[in-house]
C-alpha cells in the first residue's frame, strides 16, 4: 500500500507542477488588449480561470492528503525488523558472568590524608 501511495503522490506532484505553469500570470490581460486575444479560447471566454483553478486546488488537495497518509504511516512502528531472530545466541545465555575482584587490599582505620603541593613563599610587593 505504500508503494502505490508514493506512485500516486509523486504522479499528483507532477500534475500539479504542470496545472500551475499552465496557468497565466496577471499581467497576460495586458496583451489581450494589444490584440493577441484568444489566450484562454481552449476553455472559452474567460471559463479558463475557473476551470485551472478547479484543477489546481483538486490536484493540491489529493498532494495534501497523500502527503498526510505517507507522514502518518511512515510514523507507525514496523510489525517486522531485520533483526528479529540476530539478539538472542544460544550460546551467550549459557555462559555464567564472572565479576572481577579488586586487587587492591582495603586499609582500615587509618585516617585519609591529601597530598599536599609545596607551594613559593609569597613576597610582598612593593
Amino acid at each position: 500500500m505504500t508503494i502505490a501511495l508514493t506512485i500516486l503522490h509523486i504522479l499528483v506532484s507532477i500534475f500539479l507542477i504542470a496545472v500551475v505553469l499552465l496557468q497565466s500570470g496577471k499581467g497576460a490581460e495586458m496583451g489581450a488588449s494589444f490584440g493577441s486575444g484568444g489566450s484562454q479560447s481552449v476553455f472559452g471566454a474567460g471559463g479558463g480561470t475557473t476551470f485551472l483553478s478547479k484543477m489546481t486546488t483538486g490536484a493540491a488537495v489529493i498532494f495534501m492528503l497523500t502527503s498526510l497518509t505517507l507522514a502518518y504511516i511512515s510514523g507507525q512502528p514496523s510489525s517486522s525488523s531485520i533483526m528479529s531472530g540476530k539478539g538472542k545466541s544460544s550460546s551467550a545465555a549459557k555462559l555464567p558472568v564472572q565479576v572481577p575482584q579488586p586487587t587492591v587490599p582495603v586499609q582500615q582505620n587509618k585516617p585519609a590524608t591529601m597530598p599536599t603541593v609545596p607551594t613559593a613563599p609569597v613576597q610582598p610587593q612593593k
